[in-house]
């Protein structure tokens, strides 16, 4: 990768969002705790997490990650609460085409994931962009499965 093109990659935003890291207090009792890694890279994002009413009540994550995934969790981390596991799910799937097929930046609230676009051409980032989101979407997908075989 040449320096103009990791300029561009690592450019300020991204960096000013991976070192401001929102929702970092780990929960006191989590109804659900999924960590997920990425193989290429060893990246890694533990989501924990409260639900009710189908929405998310409580979030938190904690971030083992390049500045790209440090980057796309600090965006998703902050619009978690009230989410549904179908507006994550969307989210999730709108990031990877955005990543993978040139589609258009997620919808809002997640919308701010833009700043990821110049990660297009790195496929052996992209795992670690979209960490936060599958970890998410796991633990949300737990609960989920948890309810519907609860008596």
């Amino acid at each position: 990768m040449a320096d103009a093109d990791l300029i561009k990659l690592y450019s300020g935003r991204i960096l000013e969002l991976a070192a401001d890291m929102p929702a970092t207090e780990p929960l006191e009792a989590p109804q659900a705790t999924v960590r997920k890694r990425s193989p290429l890279c060893g990246s890694t994002v533990t989501v924990s997490l409260n639900m009710a009413e189908g929405r998310i009540t409580d979030y938190a994550q904690d971030v083992k990650a390049c500045a790209l995934g440090q980057a796309s969790a600090s965006v998703s981390g902050r619009v978690m609460i009230g989410r549904s596991l179908d507006e994550v799910r969307t989210a999730r799937d709108q990031l990877r085409a955005m990543l993978r097929d040139g589609g258009p930046v997620p919808d809002a609230p997640f919308d701010g994931l833009e700043v990821l676009t110049p990660a297009r051409d790195y496929r052996n980032r992209h795992a670690s962009i979209l960490l936060a989101l599958d970890a998410t979407v796991a633990a949300m997908e737990q609960l989920s499965e948890a309810s519907l075989t609860a008596p």
